[in-house]
């Protein structure tokens, strides 16, 4: 896959507010922890795709929110597990983030609703 979502062209966009940015965040990301957990993109293409470097910043920068800004270390991280631990624990511990990744996502979510 070679389709790069730019998260600040699509998040920048003229009069979203940074609560609307979020929920986009959130929802973008439950997505793709979707699209990982029924193997439709491997955790190299998330990287490529989402989870790369300029989206990283973007959310670090821009969103500032400590929800998102572990959803994205999260799923930079999730190639290593594979590269670090024997096949079946790391699958297992793959399931554990990505878990992990969809609670925070609802968590921004919530956040958001309670707020308005």
């Amino acid at each position: 896959m070679n389709h790069k979502i730019n998260l600040k062209a699509l998040l920048s966009a003229r009069g979203r507010t940074l609560e609307q940015r979020l929920a986009l965040f959130a929802w973008l990301n439950l997505g793709i922890v979707e699209s990982l957990e029924k193997r439709l993109l491997t955790p190299q293409d998330a990287i490529s795709i989402f989870f790369n470097g300029d989206n990283c910043l973007f959310v670090r920068r821009t969103l500032k929110e400590e929800n998102a800004e572990e959803i994205m270390s999260r799923g930079v991280q999730l190639v290593d597990l594979f590269e670090a631990l024997p096949a079946k624990r790391a699958h297992q511990e793959f399931q554990k983030e990505l878990k992990r990744m969809r609670s925070l996502s609802l968590n921004i979510l919530e956040q958001k609703r309670l707020a308005a």
